[in-house]
């Protein structure tokens, strides 16, 4: 399980550190190809770091902002990744990016997959910057245990692409990446706080049964090594 692990001192070191890490990625990527693509977590962890990230004065009319993953609620709804980003993150400088969201009006989640499939296929692959984050239960993106497309989202031999997840511990129903579009971002972080976060990392790397504890696929068999932000 190659990766590296960057502890810190608290949330705040954490939040600068990230939020430092990813500008010079991504501002190396405009350098090289014009434009840069970031895919991000939602949930209450990554607040600090998309509030320190937003003032980077990068040349964010140049950088394309999506979702790891998102829950089949509109833009409007509480429990809204999308709407988690545009608070903390799409402001500051960071407000002149480009975001393309994942919820999409559709009558069902299958028909969203298959809109947010088609609007993120213009997007560079591999992504510059990839956050996740991981739930207690082991799950990160919308790749929980028990989920009712768990085995085809791990399967790095299918296409990229959005697709659905139904699970007990998902609540909604969810929009995620597939692995594949994640496995290779050219930065691929994954963003936990606490020591029950720290237990659970810990647990992951004890074992191998993906189904499970589904974080062990970005630690076992992504193509980039996953950088590991953490504090207590």
């Amino acid at each position: 399980m190659a990766h590296r692990f960057h502890a810190f001192d608290s949330g705040a070191a954490l939040a600068a550190a990230l939020s430092q890490s990813v500008s010079t990625v991504l501002s190396e990527a405009i350098a090289a190809r014009g434009h840069a693509t970031i895919a991000v977590s939602g949930g209450s962890t990554p607040k600090a770091f998309f509030e320190a990230l937003s003032v980077k004065e990068i040349a964010w009319d140049k950088v394309t902002v999506t979702l790891v993953d998102e829950r089949f609620v509109p833009d409007d709804n509480p429990r809204s990744n999308h709407l988690l980003v545009r608070t903390h993150l799409l402001k500051n400088a960071a407000q002149k990016a480009v975001f393309v969201p994942l919820y999409q009006p559709e009558e069902t989640i299958e028909e969203a997959a298959k809109t947010a499939t088609l609007k993120t296929q213009g997007l560079d692959a591999p992504f510059d910057v990839v956050i996740l984050g991981m739930g207690n239960d082991g799950h990160t993106a919308s790749f929980f245990p028990g989920g009712d497309h768990l085995a085809e989202a791990l399967d790095l031999t299918l296409p990229r692409r959005v697709m659905t997840m139904r699970a007990a511990g998902a609540g909604e129903e969810r929009l995620t990446f597939s692995f594949t579009s994640l496995a290779d971002a050219r930065f691929l972080a994954l963003h936990i706080e606490g020591a029950e976060k720290k237990a659970v990392f810990d647990k992951a790397l004890a074992g191998e049964d993906e189904a499970d504890m589904p974080i062990r696929a970005v630690l076992n068999r992504s193509a980039s090594e996953p950088q590991i932000f953490w504090a207590p």
